[in-house]
């Protein structure tokens, strides 16, 4: 497997964006390890026997990619929070398929401290952590953005700071308060 460095890719990142195939031919291998390491995460806590394997996440994400047209690519790190919203939303909306007649009342906790040991187990909390961001999002997008890019990215506070173009205090404060309403947000629902 290749290796490169994120002024490589960036620079893959922004040719391809520009329309330049062969700049998409030479970024498909350099980042194959980083998206499977992300599907793999994700995949980590799904329940046993999900029909979606971590190659087959990694495919349908680059599937959605490849078809954006023109895409200001900023750098790597956009584009690991473009790649991990894509995989949210195939995860989350194959358990909102598995959980349309399931739905129900009950409360159950989960916890967003441990953004690295991340593994969601039950589809319905992945859907209740979905709909509660989304409603974050109307709320405050900037804390929403800030949740789906450090716990679904898995991107660092630093990375985080860098995509948003904001201070890494500024998103720690963000990060805080955020996973506190969503906390509240979902116990309550």
């Amino acid at each position: 497997m290749e290796t490169a460095g994120p002024a490589e890719i960036t620079g893959l990142l922004k040719a391809w964006g520009a329309g330049d195939p062969a700049a998409l031919n030479r970024l498909t291998p350099l980042i194959s390890t980083e998206l499977r390491r992300m599907a793999r995460r994700y995949m980590r806590g799904e329940r046993d026997g999900h029909t979606l394997q971590p190659t087959a996440l990694v495919n349908e994400a680059w599937l959605r990619l490849v078809d954006i047209t023109g895409v200001n690519w900023q750098d790597r790190a956009h584009f690991f929070a473009v790649s991990a919203q894509m995989m949210r939303r195939i995860l989350t909306d194959a358990a909102r398929s598995r959980c349309a007649d399931k739905r129900g009342g009950e409360a159950f906790n989960l916890n967003l401290d441990d953004v690295g040991e991340v593994g969601i187990s039950k589809d319905r909390e992945l859907v209740a952590l979905d709909d509660a961001l989304h409603t974050l999002a109307e709320i405050d997008p900037r804390k929403a953005k800030v949740i789906e890019l450090r716990f679904f990215g898995g991107l660092s506070v630093e990375e985080t700071a860098a995509v948003l173009k904001l201070s890494p205090q500024s998103i720690l404060r963000d990060w805080k308060l955020a996973k506190a309403w969503l906390q509240r947000e979902i116990t309550r629902g």
